[in-house]
């Protein structure tokens, strides 16, 4: 079999190129270079407790590729510096992590954070400031409910953070599925694989979060994801298409799962539990969700979706505050100031403070909705 000039085989280099890239077409790419890429392996060796192993294999390097804290504790300059290390080491530490269990499957989804990680910081950075052609219209139903400088100031720095959450939206949802699809050893699916396809035309599929094949008994399985079934948004037309997907599941010789990780209760999700169940499914909400996927995805991936996913999700879950009598939400909110600084962004919230330093880009005008094809 050809190698590269690596040494990779083709299906190595494949796997190669999937971990250091993404959205190479974008405006935005990422491109994780050998050292940032050595770093990262560094943090599975930390995390899975084989940090002796590594020095016993890298000794003269071990200081500069084991991480002094855990991943969500290193700053992104700490992967992106420029560091010396021999030129093939990034190679050598892959093969050499194939001794720990399931490391490709956690090395593919710890790059798939940190590359969107990376990817945010720098819209973080670019996101341009929207101008008033955009956004002058909209002083129409507010005009003359304030000073015109103020309310010039608020329409613009109200459209801005719509444009830095509607990107961080759409990175989580880039990241989640795949994610999760990955731990539990599945893989996602578009519509047009047609592994599960549409009740009333078979020549249309459905578009499957994670598609997964027993190795034991072949049984075939298609899931859902959702963070949470919402009241409002299952009531806008979407509430027959996901109970139609578990029946086109069930006609396709597929198992329908289905799982929610907010159990707040709402009629809705009743509905949706209800009708996986009734198409030979099942249904997994709140902490039976984390459970069901942590037994799915093995020791060490369950260590991954415990770390990586739900403790962050959990603690800053934590500051909301339900209560008991109406399951009404609430968090109390720290005050809050932004301020341009020098063309930096400066954030307080609280007595905590944040800079964002800027250099704007204008491509970034418009979302990158081709991204989900990388």
């Amino acid at each position: 079999m050809a190698k590269s000039k690596l040494g990779f085989t083709a299906e190595e280099s494949t796997f190669y190129t999937k971990v250091i890239t993404l959205g190479s077409g974008t405006a935005l790419p990422v491109l994780m270079t050998p050292s940032e890429l050595s770093r990262l392996i560094g943090v599975i060796y930390s995390d899975t407790g084989n940090g002796e192993a590594l020095k016993q294999a890298i000794p003269e390097f071990y200081d500069l590729v084991f991480p002094p804290a855990d991943y969500y504790g290193l700053p992104m300059e700490w992967f992106t510096a420029n560091v010396s290390l021999p030129d093939r080491l990034h190679v050598d530490l892959m093969r050499l992590g194939q001794s720990i269990p399931d490391f490709k499957t956690y090395l593919r989804c710890l790059s798939e954070l940190h590359k969107r990680r990376r990817k945010y910081a720098m819209i973080l950075k670019a996101q341009p400031v929207p101008t008033m052609v955009q956004i002058s219209p909209r002083a129409l139903v507010e005009y003359g409910g304030m000073e015109i400088e103020a309310l010039a100031s608020w329409l613009t720095w109200r459209k801005f953070f719509y444009d830095l959450d509607n990107r961080s939206a759409q990175e989580t949802g880039y990241l989640f599925e795949p994610i999760l699809a990955a731990a539990i050893g599945g893989e996602p699916k578009g519509a047009r694989s047609r592994v599960v396809t549409r009740t009333l035309d078979k020549s249309k599929g459905r578009q499957v979060d994670c598609w997964k094949v027993d190795v034991d008994t072949d049984i075939k399985y298609a899931y859902e994801f959702k963070l949470r079934v919402t009241i409002a948004a299952s009531g806008q037309g979407r509430m027959g298409e996901e109970v139609q997907f578990a029946k086109d599941c069930l006609n396709s010789g597929a198992v329908p799962v289905l799982v929610v990780l907010d159990p707040t209760p709402n009629h809705r999700l009743s509905e949706l539990k209800a009708a996986f169940e009734a198409n030979g499914g099942h249904a997994y909400i709140g902490d039976e969700a984390w459970r069901h996927l942590e037994d799915e995805a093995g020791e060490t991936m369950a260590e991954f979706i415990e770390r990586y996913v739900r403790k962050p999700i959990t603690e800053v879950t934590y500051f909301e505050t339900i209560d008991p009598d109406t399951q009404a939400r609430n968090i109390t909110l720290l005050d809050f100031g932004a301020k341009f600084n020098d063309g930096d962004i400066v954030l307080t919230l609280g007595a905590h403070e944040r800079t964002i330093f800027r250099a704007e880009d204008r491509a970034l005008d418009s979302l990158d909705d081709d991204e989900a094809a990388d």
